[in-house]
């Protein structure tokens, strides 16, 4: 089953506290790299694969955000304003009426901070091809960690009988990073009671219930989470060009 959604969330009401000085007079979102936003970019892979509905979450700084989107005459954009930054879960389930009905059988969630360079599809349309809204609630796209650039942690799923699992605080050299980039379905949310909660959270009950799914990344990952990751991924995209 192959049902591809047609409206993608963007998590952007983050400070992004980690890039120090870059997040004084802007929201990380906006933080350019070789020139263009982070925002921007994200939605350029979503245009690139299709989506052009789109709805972004803000918080701090809000109104930048909004002016700086609704500059873009070639997507249909709506804003889910937070008066505190819910987190990604409380985030997502605060959008959710602008996300249906379109993404009623699913729809795209992406932070706003990972950038990545397809080796062969776009990871929209590599996630669009596994997901089967029977099967899964959750569909995540992992990336093997050497495949990974910039702010760069220890990773956090293993692939076993064929499913993810997140890993346990003892475990080390975890072999594949989530990229912030998924597919949810909206009744992930049932139950789930308004407030500032992680998607973790989902992510560990659709694990649970044998319901979360994945794809392996084919093409590179970067995480542009502190000031010296912005300045090594300009230069690693630089070299690519």
């Amino acid at each position: 089953m192959c049902i591809k959604p047609e409206i993608m969330m963007i998590l952007a009401a983050g400070r992004g506290v980690r890039m120090d000085y870059l997040t004084q007079d802007k929201p990380k979102p906006l933080i350019q790299v070789n020139g263009r936003t982070l925002l921007d970019r994200i939605i350029d892979r979503g245009l690139e694969a299709g989506i052009q509905n789109y709805v972004v979450n803000t918080c701090y700084k809000a109104e930048m955000i909004e002016t700086a989107l609704s500059n873009r005459s070639d997507i249909s954009v709506h804003f889910s304003r937070e008066e505190t930054a819910l987190e990604t879960g409380g985030g997502v389930l605060n959008a959710l009426p602008r996300l249906l009905p379109s993404g009623e059988n699913g729809f795209y969630a992406s932070n706003a901070d990972p950038l990545w360079i397809d080796k062969t599809t776009s990871v929209f349309n590599q996630l669009a091809k596994a997901w089967n809204p029977e099967k899964m609630d959750i569909l995540l796209a992992l990336v093997p960690k050497q495949n990974a650039f910039g702010d760069v942690h220890d990773g956090n799923y293993f692939i076993e009988n064929g499913l993810p699992r997140r890993q346990r605080p003892e475990e080390k050299d975890i072999p594949y990073l989530f990229m912030g980039v998924q597919i949810l379905h909206p009744r992930i949310f049932n139950h789930t009671s308004p407030g500032i909660f992680s998607l973790r959270d989902l992510y560990d009950k659709a694990e649970k219930s044998g319901r979360l799914g994945y794809i392996i990344y084919d093409g590179e990952w970067y995480h542009v989470g502190t000031p010296t990751a912005l300045a090594d991924t300009e230069k690693k995209i630089k070299e690519l060009k």
